[in-house]
């Protein structure tokens, strides 16, 4: 059984933060094909942690096999952080050689499907502050979910009342889902040491 998240904290900053300061309800968009969106959202779903928030955090598409090892090492620390709730989806797509699968097979649909569902209680229960949705965008590029969907999402976030800041990450952003965002942070390379041939490291890229 998981386990339920803490009553939300006071604050440990100094001084008693004014009720603006509180508000809740924005939308923010990280995307694009340059490096930093999850590493984004982690930070701020930190910073909400340090602030008492309670935090929902939904992988897309980051699935893996438990008996083969976690793939991403900031998993291992955000399922040991009181106050965050950790939930990946999508199935495992490094292969027993070590190479990458492509593709989208119906179970990887599924998973998304799986993924989209909790998203939807996440931002319609009133239990959470801050609601992470890691690479639904990306989700959405590679047609594991649709458009409709995503605004679905948003559509019962609103519904709800807008009690929890909402973060989607990802590489595509589409016109209906930025009209509907709060905040737009467009993530763009302009230099990566990948072009220079050097791999992905642990603790850096994953």
């Amino acid at each position: 059984m998981k386990q339920q998240p803490r009553e939300r904290q006071p604050s440990l900053l100094a001084g008693e933060p004014t009720p603006q300061a509180r508000q809740l309800g924005y939308v923010h968009v990280y995307y694009g094909g340059g490096k930093g969106k999850t590493t984004a959202a982690i930070g701020l779903a930190v910073r909400a942690l340090g602030a008492g928030y309670r935090v929902r955090f939904i992988q897309f598409d980051k699935g893996h096999d438990p008996e083969r090892g976690e793939h991403y090492s900031e998993r291992v620390v955000l399922r040991r952080l009181e106050g965050l709730e950790l939930e990946v989806t999508g199935c495992e797509r490094i292969q027993a050689d070590g190479s990458f699968r492509f593709g989208v097979e119906q179970a990887d649909r599924a998973e998304a499907e799986r993924g989209l569902g909790l998203a939807q209680q996440a931002v319609s229960s009133g239990r959470w502050d801050l609601v992470v949705l890691d690479e639904i965008l990306g989700a959405l590029a590679y047609g594991l979910v649709e458009e409709s969907e995503v605004l679905a999402v948003l559509d019962a976030h609103a519904a709800a009342g807008r009690r929890c800041e909402l973060v989607l990450t990802g590489h595509k952003l589409t016109d209906a889902i930025k009209e509907r965002a709060d905040l737009v942070t467009h993530m763009r390379k302009i230099k990566h040491y990948f072009d220079r041939g050097v791999p992905a490291r642990l603790g850096i890229e994953f």
